[in-house]
């Protein structure tokens, strides 16, 4: 079977069989698959070689990840496989993204499996275009309509609730109850930068109602609510070197700054890993399993119990056996790590530069570290298959990928692994100024409270607040300047 894998180089495709070629000094790393299993040589190209789409070298600051960078600021820029995925991978990058994005049935047959409940009938309910979905505070909660969030919940004495589990399901198929709805409400208070400008702060306060089963009194119950996160960057994320993350952790003791990230270490099919993703890096990898499990209700051979199982009301509804394959959950893994990077835009625009340069003298790149590494041999999907195109790239993702206590006011009281309730992973900001293209919306942080880059930035607390007082004495324009520099991303 051949492999003809795009290289943004010439414009054109090259084809070949079994091994690697080297072509203008860059070593261009060509692959077989066999059985869906990848084998492959380090792999490395030199940044200057890859062309936009406009025939002009791209700049290295333009290149958020390599050469599965994407020059794109359409609606779909989240939504895009690398230029690297063709042929059979393309095959698969297109069934994984029918597998996300289809809405599930009922039933056991393909395409079913969705409930008894559930958070979400398909991943890109909650991932619109693989980014981060309208938050449910902005219409006050799940109430009787789809919430796209996931609201955590266990006792405040720790532990969880025999008649639920870590996730509350507010949606149910026919038939059954959802374990129960959200109500939010928020709170504002303005506050004035130095020079006089106002901001607003917005607080949401929760409250779960209709329980399925009886009530759990609210002085008994902690929740937390996650909006979803953006998928941009997963498969770097993933191929990540964890000898240089190691590094980054070991230097992050800024005692000046006050601050000091750390790793987040969790046991996953039995291993102890260091933690990449979620919002707590309380997941070793990109959680496909678990998320047809938990999120849509779907099991698999990993998690081949529903998770609702021993519910009373569940009698008759659990007995479906496995409802989707190892084989299309690593087309799912495939499309997530094989989507492209938007590239950065503007990078020689004057307000652009000044704030970056802003972003630095703030010492949001102590946290939000611009330059990472992939390891060699690049990724590898949960079936095994591997993505040699991963490897030996340098990426631009603006995060250490490190637990830091950002604060009383964000913290949550939910742990994670090693996470404490304060603590949170840095967000990677690669992407980011295109959310509102994407998506729609400007709502971020971990819950969606923040409604705009600037009330995200006023929200950091803890180990963030040297940054956010910096930023705060910064004029008007300066401040400006700096929102400008992260729209760029």
């Amino acid at each position: 079977m051949k492999i003809s894998l795009f290289i943004p180089l010439k414009n054109r495709a090259i084809s070949t069989i079994w091994g690697c070629r080297s072509l203008t000094g860059a070593c261009i790393l060509f692959g077989t698959l066999i059985s869906y299993t990848l084998q492959s040589c380090d792999n490395q190209l030199d940044d200057k070689l890859i062309l936009k789409p406009n025939g002009e070298p791209a700049l290295p600051a333009e290149l958020s990840a390599g050469y599965s960078t994407i020059f794109s600021s359409s609606p779909d820029a989240y939504d895009t496989n690398a230029d690297w995925v063709t042929g059979e991978l393309l095959t698969r990058f297109n069934r994984g993204d029918g597998l996300y994005d289809g809405s599930r049935g009922t039933g056991s047959n393909t395409g079913g499996g969705l409930g008894p409940v559930y958070a979400g009938y398909s991943c890109g309910s909650c991932h619109k275009s693989t980014g981060r979905t309208k938050p449910a505070l902005a219409d006050g909660g799940s109430g009787n309509g789809f919430s796209s969030m996931l609201v955590y919940i266990s006792r405040k004495t720790g532990g969880y609730f025999p008649e639920y589990g870590r996730v509350l399901h507010d949606q149910s198929i026919y038939g059954v109850k959802a374990e129960g709805k959200v109500k939010i409400t928020t709170t504002t208070q303005k506050f004035r930068f130095p020079e006089g400008e106002e901001y607003e702060l917005m607080t949401p306060h929760y409250e779960i109602y209709q329980w399925y089963a009886d009530s759990i009194r609210p002085e008994d119950l902690r929740i937390s609510v996650r909006q979803p996160l953006r998928h941009v960057g997963l498969g770097q994320m993933m191929a990540l070197d964890l000898d240089e993350l190691q590094k980054v952790a070991a230097k992050s003791n800024y005692p000046e700054y006050g601050i000091s990230g750390r790793l987040n270490y969790i046991t996953e099919k039995g291993v102890k890993q260091i933690g990449l993703s979620g919002n707590k890096a309380q997941h070793a990898d990109l959680t496909v399993e678990l998320g047809f499990s938990s999120d849509l209700g779907v099991t698999n051979d990993r998690y081949p119990h529903e998770v609702c199982e021993g519910q009373s009301q569940m009698m008759g509804f659990s007995n479906y056996g496995i409802q989707i394959s190892t084989e299309d959950m690593e087309n799912v893994d495939l499309y997530m790590q094989a989507l492209g990077v938007p590239a950065r835009r503007n990078v020689t625009d004057e307000t652009v530069q000044k704030g970056e340069k802003l972003f630095h003298q703030a010492k949001c790149h102590l946290c939000h570290v611009t330059t990472l590494h992939t390891r060699p041999r690049g990724s590898k999907l949960l079936n095994n298959t591997q993505l040699p195109w991963l490897g030996s790239q340098t990426i631009h993702p603006y995060s250490d990928f490190l637990l830091h206590d950002m604060g009383t006011e964000l913290n949550d009281d939910y742990t994670s692994g090693l996470a404490t309730g304060y603590e949170w992973r840095t967000t990677p900001l690669w992407g980011i100024g295109l959310q509102e293209t994407v998506n729609g919306h400007t709502y971020f942080l971990h819950d969606g409270r923040a409604r705009n880059l600037t009330e995200a930035i006023m929200w950091h607390g803890g180990e963030g607040s040297a940054s956010r007082t910096l930023f705060s004495r910064m004029s008007k324009e300066e401040r400006a300047a700096l929102i400008t520099f992260l729209e760029s991303l």
